[in-house]
């Protein structure tokens, strides 16, 4: 039997294998270019790309490709072979520097937001050697990023990276003015926890709306759901314990540290979490996470959906974004150690995050806007639509000392004794966690809650990134005039907990008196994507992100115009699958078991026998199918018509104000009518089936 630390990573041209391949100095120089995030001399890149064939071919791959992350929220990749041909009619296996460094995809296909036409085709992709190359499908993968020809960013990695150099320039002035002189560099980190449902291929085959859409359009809840709380960290069924061991292995080839995986609230869902690595790494094994999650599900039967919102009244899928900040020396900004009081790293961090949350609550709502994920915030089953952040309640009263100058006693951890003596002592967290928050503090990281689970985690990142190396630039210029630093940090965090408190909330997000009392405090609740994006465009955030060079205003422009387009393609493909499935589906399974309930109540007629129930019945069918078809019809009328919109907002509002309405509306009438029909003559497989059949 293979042992996990035997194969990890044997697929990922990592630094034991750049150290055992590469000449040393070619080593040391790209290590420390890894390390130190400097650019890299490509006078060494012939020197890196010949090992890296070599190694590849070596393994058994015949292409490469450079793999990246463009705007439709998957990755993309070209492959092309190592082979050149020779005089004589032979070939040579080659890969040379330049392929290593640059590619040239056809940027016109991808979205732009109108950044290139159509007719401008050319882009390029370019190495990051920050990430490892691997190797998937007999081909070496090449981790890049994506532009334009004129520059623009048209990927996801190409502004992450931007956020991270930037928020690492003003945490390291930071750093340097509180004494840390040994650190050169700083690192965001990321531990992203991937939540998925499974169904059985069969049943998926024959469901339309989850072939097309990701998610049911349709479906009545069968008698049990989730509410006797019996599935979450249950025994993982036979099937899905063999589907888990397979993904690890493939995974940990890659390199990616899947850590923990179990059953989640909801039947057929479950989550993997790995151990939390560097922000654009992260990001990277998050997407080939993703990607071989649905590879694996299909060698065992069954296919994994990613969509936020899979079932109607059941709960979601998130990815929990656990976001967190070191030093290349190994400290955590966010650690608060033995005596938090006086860790004025801590107390520093944890004010800039709650002023930069704060501050730009609509940034967060907008990182998280899609069509899919509108389904799931705001439900009691994930965070609401308002940003909050939980800190509880003992380092809330630490903040609360700081600013009003008291002394703080720092909590000793309650050792906790349960009543059997068998069971060993242990300590107690100083804080609890809150689950209906969605920006918490969990120890030694915060944890981003509404981030939708078919998302990339770049977008989120980028925000968080950004908008925190803008108040830790503020502080940086404060901390390098100030003639007492302690004094200085004291008043930085008097005037964050009196000017930005309204954001921190350690209750229950869920309830109805946290949205009241959250408006009082005048937070934002953009409840869905046409409500939050258009904010992205404002002057404020446009400066924002051209002070830090992480996007500059025709990126911006442009990702709005791509985010509305997909979300008014996504619920215009929702919809006409509806109508498809009504039309050819629903209405006439209802119109033949009106017929079997019409010839019932005729033969019970004949014989003077009582036909009330049939009646009954037939009456409330015919009901369910008149509406059935009137809605049809105005929905396609309501498609028509918001296709010819030719402004985007415009067509994204009439997508969800009408279109959903009408959606919703239909999907009524479906359930009850499916209520009544039996199961064998129902044209799609139940919610029953779907949930509870692997």
């Amino acid at each position: 039997m293979e042992k996990v630390y035997e194969f990890f990573g044997t697929n990922v041209f990592n630094d034991s294998v750049m150290k055992e391949r590469l000449p040393a100095d070619t080593y040391e120089i790209l290590k420390s270019s890894i390390k130190e995030g400097k650019g890299l001399d490509s006078g060494i890149a012939d020197t890196v790309a010949s090992a890296m064939k070599d190694w590849a071919i070596e393994k058994g791959a015949t292409h490469f490709t450079h793999w990246f992350q463009p705007l439709t929220g998957i990755t993309a990749e070209k492959h092309d072979g190592f082979i050149s041909p020779t005089e004589d009619g032979h070939i040579i296996m080659e890969f040379s520097g330049k392929e290593l460094i640059k590619g040239e995809p056809d940027a016109s296909s991808f979205p732009s937001g109108g950044l290139r036409a159509t007719f401008e085709a050319r882009g390029y992709t370019a190495w990051d050697p920050s990430s490892y190359a691997f190797i998937k499908d007999e081909t070496l993968c090449i981790p890049t990023a994506f532009c334009s020809y004129s520059g623009e960013a048209l990927d996801q990695k190409t502004p992450l990276l931007r956020s991270m150099e930037a928020v690492n320039k003003q945490a390291l002035r930071i750093v340097k003015a509180l004494g840390f002189d040994d650190v050169k560099r700083t690192t965001t980190t990321v531990g992203p926890e991937q939540e998925y449902f499974l169904v059985d291929k069969t049943l998926y085959d024959k469901r339309p709306d989850l072939i097309y859409c990701g998610r049911t359009l349709i479906g009545s809840m069968p008698p049990k759901g989730q509410e006797m709380d019996d599935h979450y960290f249950g025994v993982l069924k036979p099937r899905v314990a063999a589907f888990m061991r397979e993904l690890d292995k493939e995974l940990w080839r890659l390199g990616v540290l899947a850590k923990t995986e179990h059953n989640e609230a909801a039947p057929s869902q479950h989550e993997l979490a790995p151990i939390f690595t560097t922000t654009n790494i992260a990001a990277d094994h998050n997407q080939l996470t993703m990607e071989f999650m649905k590879k694996t599900a299909l060698r065992h039967g069954l296919v994994c959906l990613l969509h936020e919102k899979p079932y109607d009244r059941v709960n979601g899928s998130g990815k929990h974004n656990n976001w967190s900040i070191s030093t290349d020396t190994g400290v955590n900004f966010l650690k608060a150690g033995k005596n938090p009081a006086d860790n004025k790293l801590f107390i520093l961090t944890m004010a800039a995050v709650i002023e930069a949350v704060d501050k730009h609550q609509d940034l967060l709502r907008i990182a998280v806007a899609t069509a899919g994920n509108d389904h799931r915030l705001g439900g009691h089953e994930a965070p609401p639509a308002i940003i909050s952040i939980f800190l509880g309640e003992e380092l809330t009263d630490l903040l609360n000392s700081v600013a009003n100058g008291n002394h703080h006693d720092n909590a000793k951890r309650v050792k906790m004794k349960i009543a059997a003596e068998i069971i060993p002592e242990f300590k107690k967290d100083n804080a609890d966690r809150n689950r209906t928050s969605p920006f918490a503090f969990t120890g030694n990281k915060f944890e981003f809650r509404m981030l939708g689970s078919a998302s990339s985690i770049s977008d989120t990142n980028v925000m968080i990134n950004t908008m925190v190396a803008d108040v830790f630039q503020h502080y940086a210029d404060r901390l390098e005039k100030a003639e007492d630093i302690s004094a200085e940090i004291n008043l930085i965090v008097k005037e964050v907990m009196e000017n930005h408190k309204r954001i921190i909330f350690n209750g229950d997000g869920y309830s109805a008196e946290w949205e009241a009392e959250a408006e009082k405090r005048g937070l934002l609740n953009l409840r869905s994507t046409v409500d939050a994006l258009p904010l992205l465009k404002t002057e404020e955030n446009i400066a924002l992100f051209e002070r830090h060079g992480v996007l500059n205003r025709a990126e911006i422009n442009s990702r709005v115009d791509i985010i509305l387009e997909n979300y008014t393609k996504v619920i215009h493909i929702e919809a006409l699958t509806l109508l498809d499935m009504i039309n050819r589906g629903v209405i006439p399974a209802i119109t033949r078991y009106s017929n079997i309930l019409c010839e019932t109540i005729n033969n019970k007629n004949s014989i003077r026998v009582d036909s009330s129930v049939e009646s009954e019945l037939l009456s409330r069918l015919t009901a369910a199918n008149k509406e059935l078809f009137s809605l049809s019809s105005a929905l396609k009328m309501a498609v028509a018509s918001s296709e010819r919109e030719k402004d985007i907002l415009k067509k994204a509002t009439e997508y969800h104000d009408t279109i959903l309405k009408l959606m919703a509306d239909i999907r009524k009438y479906s359930d009850s009518a499916e209520s009544v029909v039996p199961e064998s003559d129902w044209p799609y497989p139940s919610y029953g089936d779907l949930l509870f059949k692997i």
